[in-house]
């Protein structure tokens, strides 16, 4: 079956219609135009992930950064929760692991922007939504523009700025961006004046984000004075029920940028202060914060996340045109336990939703701990595609399929491409998750200008193909592999899973080739390597340089090569002509694990509510013995919640959702340790058994 588009419209690009942008020391600038965002005069499409300094220990930092960039991020996205700086009224809170500036500049050293989410309400699944008990007893409406919490924002700015004077765009520093407020849907003055305090301030950038979910008809924003943002998630365990959800819309190429369902457990679904009111998509670029490369349990909905999950949903949203990719979050935390309270979300403390009172992980990229899980992998593939051609595909526009595909269709092709009319790539999602979709046999895509060969598209497979691309000497015509990046005039594919990679050029050549390191073939002045999808997952560029590791996650660090896991590794440079074999040599032994059941507790536990959540829960208690700092205790447990104490202290917990729990051995060795597991009941969503089972 051929396969077709609606035609294509060539898009206005309006400029200087905003009131954004900035220029640095060495001037260079950043604009924002209605299709996409300019740096240095050039089309540019930033990847940014969401990684919490306050809910990581500081010594990580520079590492967790490092993996970061391996994998593809360039751009760090941080929120400023107020409840860590200032739990206690008018003492801020600046050191340790809440040592904003330092962050900064240690992102600086591994050479990643930074966007700051200052709040002041900010949610982050953080108590309060962010906001200090203390400031909840005020006799004032918060987030509002009344004279008296504007003061309070006022000084909060005022010290943020002072943690981070110098360090903006403008300074030749590398924060370009600043979110403004989080989630509020209809309040365009208060966002407005929020602006207007960050400047007076001195926290001036680039570029002012505000999300932009959450109502039929997009949130009130103040137009033209702040960029909209969305996100989507692949579940929703804020939804108040534990019944399997319906297919997600975002495996579909639909066009649509706001989700209404983001934060559904917090705001409103209407606004209802200006029914005439729609958001001016048409003035802004599709920018997202919160793609999810994971999703965070809570106590009552307990998703398993597959890497498919992830990688299909950003796949989907780069070819509907996604021109800022955005995730939260890409970089699990752990919460901090305050002063005077625990930090995280509660229905203790009236919202809808209990959450683990330490782990933060999300299920998402790199975990709470910094290991990596397989959707780092495909998303890099992503990444480093979007990096090397994003001068070519930022301007390209969605042009969606010829016939749509509906909601609860399983057998349809989903398809949609992006193009300048000429040129562009095809994007492909054969995904749904928790749902199996029919092979689609015997597929013909036609862009009007170019007609693919014959494909099967079949299993859990998403994928872009190029079409009229343009090569030093060449014009690739199509190529049924995904393109992943340029080393000079080399440039790499992927091949697709159980689709033949076949190459057609202008001038009439037609090359087919067998996947792999030594798969490199030249055409003209160009020559193109066709990996296969398993080495493509671990294909890094290290400061410019491309490596291969062999079942190992590369990172740069230090000006060293590392893996992610610890010992002996091996990888694969490219030279510029050919892939070059070496290893690494890193030392790893084992920890050392033993249980010992316990009748009688030498301690008083703090964080027992935790255990109890839901009614009474029997609880069963076991000494743990670690012997060895590096690598991770797997604890195989069955239950509701477990929690780890440490010399007296709540160091790890979590909800049971079907994975093993795994926790770093350097938190446990050398301490009195106890493990409680707490019963499980049938009283929540959960997927384990069906993939247990």
């Amino acid at each position: 079956m051929t396969y077709t588009f609606k035609e294509y419209q060539q898009p206005e690009i309006l400029r200087n219609h905003l009131n954004l942008g900035g220029i640095n020391p060495e001037g260079e600038q950043i604009d924002v135009t209605s299709l996409y965002i300019e740096r240095g005069g050039k089309p540019y499409i930033p990847v940014m992930g969401e990684f919490h300094y306050s809910r990581c220990n500081r010594n990580d930092w520079h590492d967790e950064l490092c993996k970061m960039k391996a994998g593809g991020i360039n751009l760090i996205s941080t929120y400023v929760f107020w409840i860590y700086h200032e739990e206690i009224e008018d003492v801020f809170d600046f050191s340790g692991d809440n040592d904003l500036r330092a962050f900064i500049q240690e992102c600086e050293k591994v050479d990643l922007d930074v966007v700051i989410r200052i709040g002041p309400w900010a949610h982050g699944e953080c108590r309060n939504g962010g906001f200090p008990d203390w400031l909840l007893e005020k006799p004032f409406e918060l987030r509002d523009n009344n004279p008296a919490y504007l003061a309070q924002v006022r000084t909060l700015y005022t010290n943020i700025f002072e943690q981070v004077q110098g360090l903006f765009y403008k300074d030749g520093g590398k924060i370009i961006a600043v979110q403004l407020e989080n989630e509020l849907t209809d309040r365009a003055d208060h966002l407005a004046k929020l602006k207007e305090i960050a400047i007076e301030c001195g926290i001036i950038a680039p570029i002012y984000t505000v999300t932009g979910w959450n109502a039929v008809e997009g949130a009130q924003i103040p137009v033209d004075e702040v960029l909209p943002v969305f996100g989507g998630y692949c579940e929703a365990p804020w939804e108040d029920h534990t019944n399997l959800l319906p297919p997600s819309p975002h495996y579909f190429f639909t066009g649509l940028r706001n989700d209404t369902g983001i934060g559904a457990d917090l705001l409103p679904q209407a606004i209802e202060t200006d029914s005439q009111w729609r958001l001016p998509y048409e003035r802004y670029p599709f920018a997202t914060c919160e793609l999810g490369s994971g999703i965070q349990v809570t106590h009552h909905r307990r998703p398993w996340i597959k890497p498919m999950d992830i990688y299909s949903l950003s796949l989907v949203k780069i070819g509907d045109g996604n021109n800022l990719i955005g995730y939260y979050m890409y970089h699990g935390g752990t919460n901090q336990i305050g002063k005077l309270s625990t930090f995280q979300e509660s229905k203790a403390t009236g919202y809808p939703n209990d959450y683990p009172i330490l782990s933060y992980d999300f299920q998402c990229a790199l975990s709470e701990y910094g290991e990596v899980r397989e959707q780092y992998r495909l998303l890099n593939l992503l990444h480093l595609f979007v990096q090397d051609f994003q001068e070519t595909l930022a301007p390209m526009t969605r042009v969606e399929a010829a016939q749509s595909v509906a909601r609860e269709d399983t057998t349809s092709l989903r398809y949609a491409m992006r193009t300048d009319g000429d040129r562009g790539f095809v994007f492909v999602n054969h995904y749904q998750r928790l749902t199996e979709l029919a092979d689609v046999q015997e597929v013909v895509i036609d862009t009007g200008s170019i007609v693919f060969p014959n494909i099967d598209v079949r299993g859990e497979v998403s994928f872009l193909m190029p079409f009229r691309m343009e090569l030093p000497g060449a014009v690739l015509d199509y190529a049924t592999a995904q393109p992943l990046c340029i080393a000079g005039n080399t440039y790499f594919f992927a091949q697709i899973p159980g689709i033949k990679p076949e190459y057609q050029f202008g001038d009439g050549q037609k090359v087919t080739v067998q996947a792999g390191i030594d798969s490199a073939f030249e055409i003209n002045e160009a020559t193109i390597v066709t990996l296969t999808w398993e080495q493509a997952k671990y294909l890094r560029r290290l400061d410019g340089e491309l490596y291969v590791g062999e079942q190992c996650d590369l990172y740069r660090s230090g000006g060293e090569i590392r893996s992610v896991a610890g010992g002996d590794v091996r990888y694969l440079h490219w030279t510029g002509k050919s892939f070059e074999p070496h290893s690494i040599q890193q030392s790893y032994t084992a920890p050392v694990v033993t249980y010992e059941e316990v009748a009688e507790l030498p301690f008083e536990p703090k964080h027992t509510e935790e255990l109890q959540i839901g009614g009474e829960r029997n609880v069963q208690w076991q000494k743990i013995s670690v012997t060895g700092a590096e690598g991770f205790v797997d604890i195989e447990y069955y239950g509701d919640t477990a929690q780890i104490y440490a010399d007296g202290q709540l160091v790890a917990d979590s909800y049971y959702y079907g994975e093993t729990w795994r926790v770093p051995a350097k938190l446990l060795q050398g301490k009195e340790c106890y493990l409680a597991v707490s019963e499980m009941r049938d009283d929540f969503y959960k997927e384990f058994e069906s993939k247990t089972g």
